[in-house]
């Protein structure tokens, strides 16, 4: 049994299963609104999210000494191995500020790699406030820029934090110039911490107490909760994670989905302290979670507004804009069978992350799968490890390829999303791919190799300019298509490391756009083709050929691989066929016996090469994610 369907851990929530790990709070507490403070901490990736969250968990005593680990809140295995934040977590601790008052302080961690904004997103919609952490060492980064402006979006109270002030290359004083002048956010209050010593942190919590407003809901107003996550529990079903905004929620309550009009009764509530537990009620400004009996994984909506059934509010609640997948991959199973399993996986992955899209799709060499579409190469990579995991599925992963918009000869315009859906080439009449705009952040002593790079992404510069000391922020609009490969290994290449990335879909322009099929043996492998420009076409097929002539095992007969662009071929090498010494017992005697032997063999592999076929192992599928350009 796959370890997110059973036992005493339970991945799908993130936690212990709701056996043992749940308990009763001692008393109901009513708290006043006025003393309920809700904030997220969003940054760069590795400028201490987690950790500050870690300290401040143990400065309130949320949790004992015992039970303290490193990142804490990052509860799934993949986090740990990776060091990242992949799924905001949200978790209530009880603080006893200076003004001698208690307060509920509602925090959400977020992660910080560019491929998750859309879980950030989410988790400012259901806060008041936000942390603001910035390294001292390396200053204002790509991601600190997005974060902010997308706090800024939500209306939230901002703090600077500047942490990491132990490290000897911290430089406090530079980092709050970078904020006032490549931000433009008034840092001259910043925070001065260490997360990982915990210098600073109670100056934190209190700062979230004074500079954070309390939530506001309207008096007498009927139910309103704003659902931002939720997860699949195999023995209570749809969990719900909301943020109160009017009204209260109880045990009992007959609820209502505003978006699809479905009715629920609650059956259990509760929070995390990180410790799930339960409670008999949640109240106006509070985040909980909710049990109601929800079966079906496609019953609930992210976003939508949870109110009640005999008295519904005026409007819903305003939710969020939906994420939009700009990355698109088969998703096939190894073994053909496990092709319900997969599609069962999906539909209880996608409830936990709602950016997650799929279709079914079917492929002559890798049977039945689907087409599924994610956030960026980190977002599948992640996506597909969870399903491997936590299912226990193995899994063939295609090429990654992105949205084109397509204008027939007829007038019609198609989205593709997929290769082998591409329309001939004599019905097409022009072309459009996604553009993404780029900011990246780097010192000066790399700009060669940066510029360079964004010249081969066939990159348009849109701005240039230096920030405090040496950092240049550079703006360049680049095909997604580029992005998409290796782009951003090769700029931590170039920049050895020191270089950070934030994009956005910007719009479409119209471009030479190809398909490139591979052939092998004379036959197309629909899952090898892949969208390129038509100029880079040559390069690209001759990488890939090469790839493969060293992947695919050699046969009795000689195998050509070819690169076609419709009926023209690109490129060309042929695997060399396994030859028997058919001659090894002739000994002596007359030459025409080996020369009939020899003829014999020849005669063999042609009609071979007729109808043998090549059987292509998992590792060429998987070659197009590791060829690059220039490699």
């Amino acid at each position: 049994m796959p370890r997110s369907l059973g036992g005493r851990y339970n991945q799908a929530w993130g936690e212990r299963s709701t056996g043992p790990a749940l308990r009763r709070a001692a008393r109901p507490l009513s708290m006043d609104p006025s003393l309920i403070r809700n904030f997220s901490i969003i940054a760069h990736i590795d400028h201490g999210k987690s950790t500050l969250a870690d300290r401040l968990l143990e400065a309130t005593g949320a949790l004992t000494s015992r039970q303290m680990q490193d990142q804490v809140l990052d509860s799934m295995d993949l986090e740990r191995e990776r060091g990242i934040t992949i799924k905001a977590q949200a978790v209530r601790i009880s603080y006893q500020a200076a003004d001698g008052r208690r307060y509920q302080l509602n925090l959400i961690d977020t992660p910080g790699h560019v491929d998750f904004s859309y879980e950030v997103s989410r988790s400012l919609a259901a806060c008041e406030g936000a942390l603001l952490v910035v390294d001292a060492a390396q200053g204002v980064e790509a991601q600190t820029m997005a974060n902010t402006y997308l706090a800024l979006e939500h209306d939230l109270e901002i703090v600077p934090v500047l942490n990491k002030i132990d490290l000897p290359a911290a430089d406090p004083d530079r980092v709050q110039a970078e904020i006032e002048g490549t931000i433009g956010l008034e840092a001259s209050d910043a925070l001065r911490i260490s997360a990982k010593t915990g210098a600073g942190v109670p100056e934190v919590l209190e700062a979230v107490v004074r500079r954070i407003p309390p939530p506001r809901p309207r008096e007498g107003a009927p139910l309103r909760a704003l659902l931002f996550d939720s997860w699949y529990d195999p023995y209570r079903g749809v969990i719900l994670l909301v943020r109160m905004v009017d009204g209260r929620l109880a045990v009992g309550m007959r609820i209502r989905m505003w978006s699809t009009g479905r009715t629920y009764e609650v059956e259990a509530l509760g929070y995390r302290t990180p410790a799930h537990v339960t409670c008999e009620a949640l109240k106006a400004g509070e985040v909980g979670w909710v049990v109601a009996n929800i079966k079906n994984v496609t019953e609930t909506g992210i976003g939508d507004t949870v109110c009640e059934d005999r008295n519904p509010p005026h409007g819903p609640l305003p939710g969020f804009q939906e994420s939009k997948p700009m990355v698109f991959a088969g998703l096939y199973p190894v073994e053909s069978h496990q092709h319900d399993m997969l599609r069962d996986a999906l539909e209880k992955l996608q409830l936990n992350d709602r950016s997650i899209r799929f279709e079914p799709e079917s492929s002559a060499a890798l049977g039945f799968g689907f087409r599924g579409g994610f956030l960026g190469l980190l977002h599948l990579e992640v996506v597909q490890e969870r399903l491997e995991r936590e299912f226990g599925l193995r899994l063939i992963t295609t090429a990654p390829g992105v949205r084109y918009r397509v204008t027939k000869t007829n007038g019609s315009v198609v989205d593709v999303i997929n290769a082998s859906l591409w329309p001939s080439q004599r019905s097409i009449r022009q072309v459009e791919e996604p553009i993404f705009t780029v900011t990246v952040i780097t010192s000066d002593a790399y700009l060669g190799g940066i510029l360079r790079l964004f010249e081969e992404k066939r990159g348009v510069q849109k701005s240039f300019e230096y920030t405090a000391g040496r950092r240049v922020v550079l703006t360049y609009e680049v095909p997604l298509n580029e992005i998409v490969l290796d782009f951003y290994d090769r700029l931590k290449t170039v920049s050895r490391g020191y270089a950070s990335i934030d994009y956005h879909f910007s719009g479409y322009r119209v471009s030479p756009m190809v398909k490139l099929d591979i052939l092998v043996a004379g036959d197309a492998i629909d899952a090898l083709s892949i969208i390129v420009h038509k100029d880079q076409a040559h390069a690209r097929g001759k990488a890939l050929i090469q790839r493969f002539r060293k992947l695919i095992p050699r046969q009795q007969f000689e195998v050509a691989l070819q690169a076609a662009i419709g009926n023209r071929i690109v490129a060309r090498d042929n695997i060399a066929p396994l030859r028997k010494n058919v001659t090894a017992k002739c000994y002596g005697g007359d030459i025409t016996r080996k020369r009939k032997l020899l003829e014999r063999q020849r005669e063999g592999k042609r009609r071979m090469k007729r109808v043998g076929r090549v059987d292509i192992p998992q590792e060429a599928f998987l070659a197009v994610l590791s060829v690059g350009d220039g490699r």
